[in-house]
């Protein structure tokens, strides 16, 4: 008898289509949030600032940030280039109507233009899931990515992997955007993938290649692909890479032929120098860094794998990435970021086994109760991160505050300090200077401002320099010729309610108001970053 295909109910689409534009509202709500940005941030956003507002032409490279601040080894341009191009007709738009005004709004502005690249990642991601597994596994694999803090956090941010999660993202949706029980991938499916990771390991991020690898000889091993078309799609797509890299890189560094990853491979790597930012232990990626990005996850991700041995077939290739990505010294959670997503898959499934089980009043309602109790307390853990993330960037409070405080005043030199610098004061918050030539901008009256940068000013030198202002580390300055204006405060800790402690020890928990459990929790700030002001600058402009 003929099988009769049963049609997808429209009302269906509708739950993920909401949580589609969740995801997506989520990760703009993070950029409006944390609007301010990191030292790891730096070169892409300072990057995308210079292709913005200076233009590519040669006679405009000198200008560059990364002429000056070259940081410890060269970074590709490619990803800062292309959303350069892509925000400048979104903040075109957003000044003709009045939403973008600044520079900082030119900031925000690229932000969200990455953060919806990346969610449209992880959308179509969801709509493979729900191919793939079925729709409410889908479902399910976007309300577990939404109660993850750092993923959405941070895929707005500029660093070279968010921009690398992009392509990788696409290359697991060619792969796993197929029917329930298909077994063979396509040729065009298989050629897409790894073009796709070939051209990411060779550009924007090197480490790719250990996600890269294991993938191929699975592909080999299932009869995906053969041995002479793995190397002529590899290769083909490698020199095209390369070539494309070395173009663009060596024109804006100025150094021939420069290929960044490659640089960066040996510097790292092969030097080992990467050590040199901290060492851990080798099991971290397992035992710290990937239980803090997937939290309740994590145990679900581990009973899907059990239980369907496509989830074992799918997670063989990270599992292998982590495994090789762990014998390097230096690690942070960023550099494993790209297997979340299908981790993510693996814990969708889990949990659609659990909340899908029909035997058994008990266990069904224990099964059901785990995944509700898991998800809760991811998305409690993520309101914790993100409170204290928001305030973790006194950089980009300071000289926000301090253009707000000072606006409209004239011949201003401010120093910014090393901590300011590296939490936050990027070059999108230098407003009153050039260049203010960003298309539809118009003319912005000159204020004589300056911004300095300068490393390894101690104290002493600070108190006896020609600077108006400071936004310093340190509150004293010289002997009363510097005055404190303002203070900046920064997350330090979480603390327990005192008074919730202290009625829990005293046996009586019924005695503490709903406001104090409410508040079980309180963040302790202290002050990071001080704006001062000289005498002789208040003199001159009273």
């Amino acid at each position: 008898m003929a099988r009769v295909r049963v049609a997808r109910s429209p009302a269906g689409l509708i739950p993920g289509l909401f949580l589609d534009l969740l995801l997506l509202v989520t990760s703009w709500a993070y950029v409006f949030l944390a609007p301010y940005s990191k030292v790891e941030e730096s070169f892409n956003l300072h990057a995308t600032h210079d292709v913005l507002m200076y233009g590519i032409g040669s006679e405009s490279l000198s200008k560059y940030d990364h002429m000056i601040f070259p940081g410890a080894v060269p970074r590709t341009f490619v990803g800062s280039i292309l959303l350069g191009w892509l925000t400048t007709p979104v903040a075109s738009l957003g000044t003709s109507l009045g939403l973008v005004t600044c520079k900082m709004d030119v900031q925000i502005t690229l932000r969200l233009v990455l953060a919806s690249l990346n969610s449209l990642g992880l959308i179509f991601m969801r709509h493979a899931v729900s191919r793939r597994f079925g729709r409410p596994t889908s479902w399910l694999f976007s309300l577990l990515t939404l109660s993850q803090f750092h993923l959405l956090f941070w895929m707005s941010r500029t660093l070279p992997n968010m921009f690398a999660l992009i392509p990788v993202n696409l290359a697991y949706f060619t792969l796993y955007n197929r029917a329930p029980q298909s077994i063979h991938l396509s040729r065009t499916s298989v050629d897409i993938a790894i073009g796709l990771l070939v051209f990411t390991a060779v550009v924007l991020r090197s480490e790719v290649v250990l996600l890269l690898a294991p993938l191929c000889l699975q592909f080999l091993a299932q009869g995906h692909i053969t041995f002479a078309r793995l190397i002529k799609v590899g290769l083909s797509t490698a020199v095209a890479a390369i070539a494309l890299t070395v173009a663009i890189d060596s024109y804006f560094w100025n150094q021939w032929p420069l290929w960044p990853e490659l640089y960066g491979f040996y510097f790292n790597v092969y030097q080992g120098k990467s050590a040199e930012w901290g060492a851990s232990a080798p099991h971290s990626y397992f035992s710290v860094h990937l239980p803090k990005l997937l939290l309740g996850a994590l145990p679900l991700a581990i009973l899907g794998s059990i239980l369907d041995h496509r989830i074992r077939s799918l997670l063989l290739a990270p599992f292998l990435f982590v495994l090789g990505l762990s014998a390097l010294k230096h690690k942070e959670w960023r550099f494993v970021v790209y297997v979340i997503p299908l981790v993510n898959i693996a814990a969708a499934r889990g949990a659609r086994w659990l909340i899908s089980r029909k035997n058994g009043f008990i266990f069904r309602y224990l099964a059901s109760l785990s995944v509700f109790c898991l998800l809760s307390l991811d998305f409690v853990m993520t309101f914790f991160f993100a409170r204290a993330s928001i305030m973790n960037y006194p950089g980009g409070l300071a000289l926000a505050t301090f253009n707000e405080r000072y606006a409209g005043q004239e011949n201003i030199h401010v120093h910014i300090s090393n901590l300011a610098a590296q939490t936050g004061a990027s070059l999108f918050l230098h407003e009153y200077t050039p260049p203010h030539n960003f298309t539809s901008f118009g003319p912005v009256p000159p204020h004589g401002w300056i911004y300095n940068k300068t490393e390894g000013l101690t104290p002493p030198m600070l108190a006896s320099s020609n600077f108006t202002h400071l936004i310093s580390e340190y509150p004293v300055i010289g002997n009363n010729e510097w005055s404190v204006v303002d203070r900046i405060p920064s997350f330090q800790r979480w603390k327990l309610n005192e008074k919730v402690v202290t009625g829990l020890k005293g046996g009586k928990p019924w005695e503490i108001s709903l406001g104090e459990w409410m508040t079980i929790l309180r963040m302790e700030k202290a002050i990071e970053l001080w704006i001062l002001e000289t005498a002789n600058w208040k003199f001159t402009h009273p």
